[in-house]
């Protein structure tokens, strides 16, 4: 399906629930064609559901490499083309102190968090580099752990920060290119994975406190102004978050 020359095409990976979901929501309200990625189809039908206008889901997961291909070519073929990826696929690990870790949680978190956002980002640079007329750009969900870190959390923080500098680098790297790379760095957006929040989480000072979240449609509609931006202009590093939660001050 070719597209015309007033619509763009959008990848969103995690896209079967919470920020992915609006995200996809949001765009395909402003008349994107959408890609959804996740590893259940439940979810990403669902979702699907809920999208205004053309939409393709497809479940993979974005730390397979073969998986990745898969994606991008089941989107060129749907839509023509790519002009925008969210890097949206993230999990965490359980909060443990890290001597309770195991290597394989670790590096579950570090395949998914950051290898798939480089494979992803990996296949977009190569789909936008040689499309008719070519560039896009490429949001990466990095999290406000990619600036202060939760107790017990140090698989995720990590891989938070990692996704940090692959933005700045890719950024650079796309810039001759007309390839656009930004970062959303996101706080307590009320998902199913933020529920807990509400009824207590830990502390930086081992108290449980409740914490202050967000309307998750809300982050979709900034992944939207992000993605809507001409492509000389770039929002490298933004962050949105529950204006109540103790983040200022957390360090």
């Amino acid at each position: 399906m070719a597209t015309n020359k007033n619509e763009n095409v959008a990848i969103i990976t995690g896209g079967g629930t919470g920020v992915g979901a609006a995200a996809a929501l949001a765009l395909s309200r402003r008349g994107w064609l959408i890609m959804l990625c996740g590893r259940r189809s439940g979810p990403l039908e669902e979702a699907s559901q809920r999208i205004v206008g053309p939409v393709q889901t497809l479940v993979a997961d974005v730390s397979d490499p073969q998986d990745v291909e898969r994606l991008f070519d089941a989107t060129v073929d749907a839509f023509g083309r790519v002009d925008l990826l969210f890097n949206n696929a993230g999990i965490g690990a359980p909060p443990v102190p890290i001597d309770e870790l195991s290597v394989e949680q670790w590096r579950s978190v570090v395949d998914i968090n950051l290898t798939g956002s480089w494979l992803c980002a990996r296949a977009a640079f190569r789909q936008m580099k040689t499309q008719t007329p070519p560039g896009g750009r490429i949001i990466n969900n990095g999290s406000v752990s990619a600036q202060t870190p939760r107790p017990f959390s140090a698989p995720y923080t990590a891989t938070k920060h990692a996704v940090t500098g692959l933005t700045k680098a890719l950024s650079l790297e796309g810039r001759d290119l007309g390839i656009t790379v930004g970062q959303i760095d996101i706080g307590n957006a009320a998902t199913p994975l933020t529920a807990q929040m509400s009824s207590g989480v830990l502390q930086a000072n081992g108290e449980t406190a409740a914490e202050a979240t967000m309307n998750v449609e809300d982050v979709g509609e900034a992944v939207a102004l992000m993605a809507e931006l001409p492509a000389d202009a770039n929002i490298l590093q933004m962050t949105i978050m529950a204006n109540g939660m103790p983040l200022v001050g957390r360090g």
